[in-house]
């Protein structure tokens, strides 16, 4: 539960909970009038640390990790979500991958035209993630639906008819080995990040297959948009009591449907470099390779993918130069690991429902719902 010391700032933040922030195009802000780039501090990137590690703890429990008080913590959040540098929202728990359809889509784009397509793109529910790949006119982008047949309608009858696109290529996840939610920042002292390491939760058998209801759904939602919101809050619109809500939560985490995640603005914070590695890994090693690169610092996505490479890797780094040391370690580590392409990211413009500007700072919410119907959507052009 969180204490009386977060109520200000959900109280102030209660319209965002039920509507985005306006729609701002990335690439419609003038070169004459780019903001300017301000780094996050240390005191920042260490409360985002925190916030990574225990999402909804109170400003009395993170204060006391961080040695300052409440209030001090509080208005340092505030600052920083107000210029929409970090933000905490929801990430698929573990189990979830279990029961939906999700895949990494390259998407070849007419030439000159990858941010148009990318900009439309971002008010699709089903885009959780869309990145633009340097060395061609092509997005990466994370998808997820209900089920197969729903990624098959997506990417075999919606997808291609977009204007401007010219080629989609699915690879779907067969197993997901780590999801950026995982990922965590270097900002906090080993005591600190102890004492904000929760004991792991006891979970729902695996054979548990519980459904999710359409007021799960709303509840995901306004989760998405602001994952601090308090219980009061999510009742008031949810029209349930904040203890129903507070035991649906619970709920959905101990399935290992719902996570919580903190994000924020990486070029602001010292990762300003995003790759993905296609690699391929005899068969028999996938799950011990797979298994060993989540526990590398720069991981942020590890997957099993069906086609020509059986694994996906994604790293978030400081420097171009890093891409060939990463690659480098990776060889050296797993020489029966044969990484085929390396794709580094000129820019993420969505990010797991959030659209990005060009620094990294979310302008929008695009709710990701995966349980809808594919459709053609509208959106920014």
């Amino acid at each position: 539960m969180q204490d009386n010391s977060d109520s200000s700032r959900s109280s102030r933040n209660s319209d965002y909970v039920g509507a985005p922030p306006d729609n701002i195009p990335p690439d419609n802000i003038p070169p004459d009038h780019t903001p300017a780039v301000t780094l996050l501090s240390e005191d920042e990137l260490a409360l985002i640390h925190a916030l990574q590690l225990r999402p909804r703890a109170s400003w009395s429990e993170l204060g006391s990790v961080l040695g300052v008080d409440p209030v001090t913590a509080a208005r340092r959040w505030q600052r920083l979500s107000g210029r929409h540098e970090a933000w905490v929202g929801i990430s698929p728990g573990p189990r979830l991958f279990d029961r939906v359809c999700a895949a990494y889509i390259d998407i070849d784009c007419a030439a000159g035209e990858a941010g148009a397509v990318a900009r439309a793109l971002s008010a699709h529910p089903h885009m959780l993630t869309i990145e633009r790949a340097a060395g061609a006119h092509r997005l990466l982008a994370t998808v997820a639906t209900r089920d197969l047949a729903a990624m098959s309608r997506y990417t075999l009858d919606v997808l291609p008819v977009l204007p401007h696109v010219t080629g989609v290529h699915a690879r779907l996840i067969t197993h997901m080995f780590t999801e950026g939610g995982d990922w965590r920042i270097d900002a906090l002292a080993p005591d600190q990040r102890t004492q904000l390491t929760p004991a792991p939760a006891k979970s729902a058998p695996a054979r548990d297959r519980s459904q999710i209801t359409d007021t799960d759904r709303v509840l995901l939602a306004l989760l998405a948009r602001d994952g601090r919101a308090t219980h009061a809050a999510l009742a008031t619109v949810l029209g349930i009591s904040a203890a129903t809500v507070k035991r649906r939560m619970d709920e959905l985490v101990r399935l290992g449907l719902l996570r919580f995640r903190c994000d924020f603005a990486r070029p602001l914070g010292g990762w300003p470099v995003a790759v993905t590695f296609w690699a391929t890994a005899p068969a028999g090693a996938v799950q011990r390779i797979g298994q060993a690169l989540v526990a590398l610092p720069e991981t942020r996505n590890c997957a099993a993918v069906s086609g020509t490479h059986n694994l996906a890797l994604q790293a978030s780094l400081h420097s171009v130069a890093d891409v060939l040391r990463f690659e480098t370690q990776l060889a050296a580590s797993h020489p029966e690991l044969s990484i085929a392409e390396r794709v580094v990211s000129l820019r993420h413009d969505k990010l797991l429902g959030r659209v990005l500007d060009p620094q990294g700072r979310s302008i929008s919410v695009v709710v990701p719902d995966i349980w809808g119907e594919p459709g053609r959507y509208s959106g920014p052009t």
